[in-house]
């Protein structure tokens, strides 16, 4: 039979009867072909590609497997594919939005942004190939100590500061040996009931106190009690607890201690523990947003936030007080993730609208979207500002997106926040849903030292503006120390109600040892070098001597304004690790300097990261005259992680 004959319109017409329509032989032919060919291909890609089986269930038995499981309850290996393949394609999906919304961020982007950004993403990757090298028996990178220059070993050559400077290490001493003495190993000292005392903050972690103050121990030159701290750091400090904790306390006071050690002793054990910890509070980040959970179980790695925290939201002040760890903690380990957690917090805060600026102390970490509309650059909020600036110090002022979010949020908080009394005196209000509340808090006073330290920087010429505005805050966080009957300043005060820099409500009267106000001081001497600030912080030295030393340490008191001190008890653990490391006429402006970033939010000081303790060591190794008018145009000085730090300021 004729080939032709097997092919649809099998009529062979005559060359007298071709038509248009008509096929010959060879075309027939040739149609075969390609039609055997488009059979063969649809087979073979249904049984012969990879998970065949899978689309086979899916696109042919879809509705009968439907109907079985209906019938049975029972799973089939069809619903499992089906299951599979609507995950991948949700994930699909879930890339495809996240590659809109950068895309999208990154349009709205000057040409400038765009190519800094490619140059970080060099940078990233050139990082990560060296990170990816030698490494000691911890499996660490193997990291050459450079030792901070002029961190110990200088004595002022001025009879009065030489003076001053032995009784604050005398202070220092006494609070140490107290809780050597009746609480060693707990995280803090109860000096009247002389026993130990722990805040739920650190769950069951034990010793904050020792870590604490480790710097402080080092810098004081107290080398055999930071060895018995070292010690005891070593043996007995451990991470491995079925507790839940503040992931920034512990990070502020552990992880910031522990970093702040190395770099001043070199001692590995430091980095390892610090690593170990930073390592365990990884899990905080496992949320839809990547904004992480106040609270975290160390065992489980389950977290969640404060009930209290409006609607579950995690704080500014403690998500945005971690950059500065996490970016050494990538450097000292060889692991980005550290880095990448807290550079992701940025993206998410870059994509908000800010009302009128500012930054809510609320932020839904599920939703990425704020919380209730309060603006506070005191608790709450404080540290979050402190680490943008810091960070781009940090960075050797190459972090420029650092150094636009903290001179934006500056210019915000000026416009809307910070108001002049009818007294003269200038403070920082809160701000509640678009309406001021005329409080300044003990927090805030960390303010004045912040503005001093950036003004520097300020874009427009506003060196000058800024540095008056950092000298008025801190007359008026001076003011709410003088005003007291104990000379030491209320947790809160307020601009209201005929009064101003006085607290008027008994749960805003306390004063637990916090350092800000002095630490404000001791900028303000550094940049400026009038006396007044160096005497205005031996006023406060006085005050904690006769109103806060008992028989077994320093506690806080209940009310500034009563006639003799009700103490509290508690002997906070950041009163060795920075108030006393703190007051300008003493240890800091002369050798001892502040922890430049120790805060805390909720239990006492915004800290941040220690190991910038050195910064400004260089520029006065013996106190200089008062009324100095040279310029110091350049210091120097090393953080140990390699990063230079250049800050210029005119005295």
């Amino acid at each position: 039979m004729p080939v032709a004959t097997l092919l649809p319109f099998t009529a062979t017409p005559s060359r007298k009867s071709a038509s248009p329509t008509s096929f010959r032989l060879t075309e027939k032919f040739i149609l075969l072909l390609v039609f055997s060919a488009f059979i063969t291909l649809c087979f073979g890609a249904i049984f012969f590609l990879p998970d065949s089986s899978k689309l086979l269930s899916g696109v042919f038995f879809h509705s009968s497997a439907v109907e079985t499981n209906t019938r049975t309850g029972t799973d089939s290996v069809s619903n499992i594919a089906i299951g599979t393949d609507e995950k991948i394609l949700a994930k699909i999906r879930k890339d495809h939005e996240k590659a809109l919304v950068e895309a999208k961020d990154t349009l709205q982007k000057r040409p400038d942004e765009i190519k800094q950004e490619i140059q970080n993403d060099k940078e990233k990757v050139s990082q990560e190939n060296r990170w990816k090298g030698a490494r000691n028996d911890n499996n660490l990178p193997v990291i050459e100590y450079v030792r901070p220059p002029g961190a110990t070993g200088h004595e002022p050559a001025d009879p009065e500061t030489k003076e001053r400077r032995a009784k604050i290490k005398e202070m220092m001493k006494f609070a140490w040996d107290s809780y050597k003495r009746y609480a060693w190993g707990s995280n803090e000292l109860r000096p009247v009931s002389k026993q130990g005392h722990s805040s739920n903050l650190f769950g069951s972690i034990k010793g904050a106190t020792i870590v604490d103050a480790l710097d402080t121990l080092y810098i004081m030159e107290m080398y055999e009690d930071f060895d018995m701290a070292t010690e005891w750091v070593e043996k007995n400090l451990d991470f491995n607890v079925n507790a839940e904790v503040s992931v920034f306390e512990v990070n502020i006071r552990f992880v910031g201690g522990l970093l702040s050690a190395y770099y001043l002793s070199g001692k590995e054990v430091f980095r390892k523990k610090a690593i170990e910890l930073g390592e365990k509070l990884l899990p905080a980040f496992k949320t839809p947003t990547g904004i992480p959970w106040a609270l975290l179980n160390l065992k489980s790695g389950i977290g969640r936030n404060w009930p209290w925290a409006s609607g579950g939201s995690s704080i500014l002040a403690e998500y945005g007080t971690l950059h500065l760890e996490f970016m050494h903690l990538s450097k000292l380990s060889g692991n980005p993730a550290f880095a990448e957690k807290v550079m992701n917090i940025r993206k998410v805060l870059n994509r908000l609208d800010k009302p009128q600026g500012l930054y809510p102390n609320y932020l839904n970490p599920n939703s990425g979207q704020w919380g209730q509309h309060h603006v506070s650059v005191g608790g709450l909020g404080d540290s979050f500002y402190e680490y943008l600036l810091k960070a781009w110090l940090m960075s050797d002022k190459t972090d420029d997106e650092g150094k636009k979010l903290y001179y934006d949020a500056l210019k915000a908080i000026e416009t809307s926040l910070i108001r002049k009394s009818s007294g003269g005196l200038t403070y920082i209000a809160e701000w509640k849903g678009g309406l001021l509340e005329h409080k300044m808090g003990h927090l805030t006073c960390f303010a004045g030292g912040m503005i001093a330290l950036g003004a520097d920087g300020a874009p427009e010429d506003q060196t000058g503006h800024q540095m008056e505005q950092a000298a008025e805050i801190a007359r008026t966080c001076h003011e709410s120390y003088a005003r007291t009957t104990l000379k030491l300043g209320p947790e809160a005060f307020r601009f209201d109600g005929g009064v101003e820099a006085i607290a008027t409500r008994q749960n805003e009267k306390y004063f637990i040892l916090r350092p800000e106000v002095i630490e404000t001081y001791m900028y303000m001497w550094r940049f400026t070098h009038d006396p007044k600030y160096r005497d205005w912080g031996w006023e406060a030295v006085q005050a904690l001597e006769k109103y806060c030393r008992v028989d077994g340490g320093y506690s806080g008191v209940r009310d500034v304004y009563a006639s003799s001190p009700n103490h509290d008890d508690v002997q906070q653990s950041f009163y060795l690790a920075e108030t006393l490391k703190e007051p300008p006429g003493d240890l800091v402006s002369i050798l001892w300097p502040c922890h430049l970033f120790h805060r805390n939010v909720r239990n006492s000081v915004r800290k941040s990261i220690r190991f910038f303790v050195m910064l400004f060591i260089l520029e006065f190794i013996t106190a200089p005259p008062p009324h100095t008018t040279n310029t110091f145009s350049v210091i120097q000085t090393y953080t140990g992680a390699g990063h230079k730090i250049r800050i210029s300021s005119k005295s």
